[in-house]
């Protein structure tokens, strides 16, 4: 397909979009999320694709994430697994916006043995992007995982996600660090947050509700700063989901932001988990890649 087309990223905090021309990023431009209280999902769209629509014809849009769910751009449902790359792109939405052709690509759903429900959105994205970006995940059994507000580890078969398991860490980190009193006010101390995640990490096998607590004692009584509070913490529910989720001594291939996927690394390196790393901007590019086919 020739001329400039648009792939996009649209998470609840944060629109990311790219503006392909002749296969290369031409320009890259930032929105709000489509958890932001008062915005309309199809006005931000059309205000920011207007901008460069000044300079070139915009041939067609790919999105994924929340600009499929329920308050977003369009309703695109989510395909159970186990699920391939194909069955993923029969389950696009189409639209369009400003007169151009939106696609809108589906989450996954996944039920484990027991029943218990699950759902991603978006990490299906970076997840078939990061096979093409690796062809060697295509082929046998892997493990994945993707650091994040609600941190997904996923199981893969010849390139087919076959289940996947969701543990919440960075909203429940977020949630202990700006709006509990354990980490307390912004006053000098000392301890780094890298030493308060080696802290942390020393504490991950006991049950997280008794070990919390370190983390504003230890301010109170030893003069340990909000940072190494902070890295405490990270440390612990870090620690913790890796040891319950992550087998000792089996790779693991991670996908996501570098700096949060080095602090999985680490907790994988405890365990001994030989990890690798995908960036996630460059597996969620190219997974939407895969998807360029025009809606109607």
């Amino acid at each position: 397909m020739s001329g400039a087309f648009v792939l996009g990223d649209w998470g609840t905090s944060h629109l990311r979009l790219y503006l392909f021309e002749k296969g290369e990023i031409r320009a890259r431009l930032h929105g709000p999320g489509t958890g932001t209280p008062g915005n309309d999902a199809g006005s931000i769209l059309a205000e920011r694709l207007a901008l460069w629509q000044n300079d070139c014809t915009i041939a067609d849009v790919t999105l994924c994430g929340m600009a499929g769910a329920p308050g977003g751009l369009v309703q695109a449902g989510y395909v159970p697994c186990p699920a391939d790359p194909v069955g993923w792109l029969a389950g696009r939405a189409c639209t369009r916006i400003g007169g151009v052709p939106v696609a809108v690509m589906p989450g996954l759903s996944h039920r484990t043995p027991a029943g218990v429900p699950e759902i991603m959105r978006g990490e299906e994205t970076q997840i078939f992007g990061a096979i093409a970006l690796d062809p060697s995940l295509a082929a046998g059994t892997h493990q994945l995982v993707l650091p994040g507000t609600h941190s997904k580890w996923v199981s893969l078969s010849d390139g087919v996600i076959t289940g996947f398991h969701t543990c919440p860490t960075g909203e429940i980190f977020a949630l202990l660090t700006e709006r509990s009193t354990l980490t307390g006010p912004d006053t000098p101390g000392r301890g780094s947050f890298d030493k308060g995640f080696a802290r942390g990490m020393e504490r991950a096998n006991e049950p997280l509700t008794a070990a919390l607590f370190e983390s504003r004692a230890a301010r109170m009584l030893d003069t340990m700063s909000r940072n190494w509070s902070h890295g405490f913490i990270s440390g612990l529910l870090i620690g913790g989901e890796v040891k319950t989720q992550a087998t000792p001594g089996r790779p693991i291939t991670l996908i996501g932001d570098p700096t949060l996927s080095g602090l999985y690394e680490k907790a994988l390196d405890a365990i001994g988990c030989k990890a690798r790393r995908v960036d996630g901007d460059a597996a969620v590019i190219a997974g939407l890649g895969l998807t360029r086919e025009k809606c109607p």
